[in-house]
Parts: C-alpha cells; sequence; structure tokens
C-alpha cells in the first residue's frame, strides 16, 4: 500500500464516522448539548471540517473550501471568516446553529474531495517537507495530515458519543 492509498483509507473513515453520527438528526438534535459547557454535534463536525479545510489548504499552497465555494456564507455564523472554532468559549460554541444535518455533510463531503484530490497528488517524498516552521521541531507534511485525522477522528468519536447520549435519553 502507498501513501495515497493509506492516507485516503484515514479520510475516509472520518467521512463514514461524520455521516453515520448526522444522519437522520433532527435540528435540535444537532444542537443538543449535555452540559452548557459542552459541545453540540453540529459545533464538532464543523469545527472537525474547518480544521481539515484549513490545516489541508495551507498544506497544499490552495484555497479553503469555506471561503472559495461560499460554506461561509451558507452557513452564516457570524463569525470571522478564518474561524476554525479553535479555542471557542461556551458561548461560541452556542453560535454554530446550521439549518441542517445536509448543510454538515455538504460542507464536509466537499471538504473531503479536496482533501483526497490532494492526498492522491503525494508520494513518500511529500511527507517530509516542511510546512510549519513555528513549531520545534518543524512540523512535516507527514506529521501536519496525522495530526488533522487525529484530531478528526477524535471529534468525530466526541459526535458520536453526544447522539449517543441522545438515543439512550429516548429509550
Amino acid at each position: 500500500m502507498n501513501v495515497k492509498d493509506v492516507l485516503t483509507d484515514a479520510y475516509g473513515r472520518i467521512k463514514e464516522e461524520v455521516h453515520a453520527t448526522v444522519d437522520g438528526l433532527s435540528w435540535e438534535d444537532l444542537h443538543y448539548r449535555p452540559s452548557p459547557d459542552a459541545n453540540s454535534i453540529a459545533w464538532l463536525v464543523w469545527h472537525l471540517t474547518r480544521v481539515q479545510d484549513d490545516h489541508v489548504a495551507d498544506a497544499s499552497g490552495g484555497d479553503q473550501v469555506w471561503l472559495s465555494q461560499d460554506w461561509e456564507k451558507r452557513f452564516g455564523l457570524g463569525l470571522p471568516r478564518h474561524d476554525t472554532g479553535y479555542g471557542h468559549s461556551a458561548a461560541k460554541v452556542a453560535k454554530v446553529r446550521v439549518d441542517s444535518a445536509d448543510l454538515l455533510t455538504g460542507y464536509y463531503d466537499a471538504v473531503h474531495e479536496q482533501t483526497l484530490a490532494y492526498v492522491r497528488g503525494l508520494t513518500g517524498k511529500d511527507l517530509d517537507r516542511i510546512v510549519d516552521e513555528r513549531w520545534d521541531p518543524p512540523v512535516t507534511l507527514g506529521v501536519r495530515l496525522v495530526s488533522v485525522l487525529a484530531d478528526d477522528l477524535q471529534h468525530a468519536g466526541q459526535a458520536a458519543y453526544v447522539r449517543g447520549l441522545l438515543q439512550n435519553a429516548d429509550s
């Protein structure tokens, strides 16, 4: 298995989790927060998608789907254009309200497609390229892509957990 196959499979697993968690949820379910300081499913999926969009666009030298395909306008969150949710307070988490699960999965799918288009062109040597010199040691492309994968899978798991809480509450 080569680099692009491994990354395509790994990022495909995020997509599967996002859809399995979000599909069929009502507006109320998407915004349910188990406690006032907890993240909603809508926020978690929006955030993991924003991080992937931001980080992969930066690493590839491309544009963020959020801006280039007008997802920022479709969501209409009233947040700064480049906000990814990093460091959001409970009040900012509450601002992330979406019209439907389809809006979340539509944006995720667009980011996923851009990510796959990028990783399909990578070779093993590409993973050694430095993409962020603000850290010691500097961050390579391989480290950045694995970091996004890890972060996204954690947030997808958190969103699935919140969905489980909702389902158990309805039982």
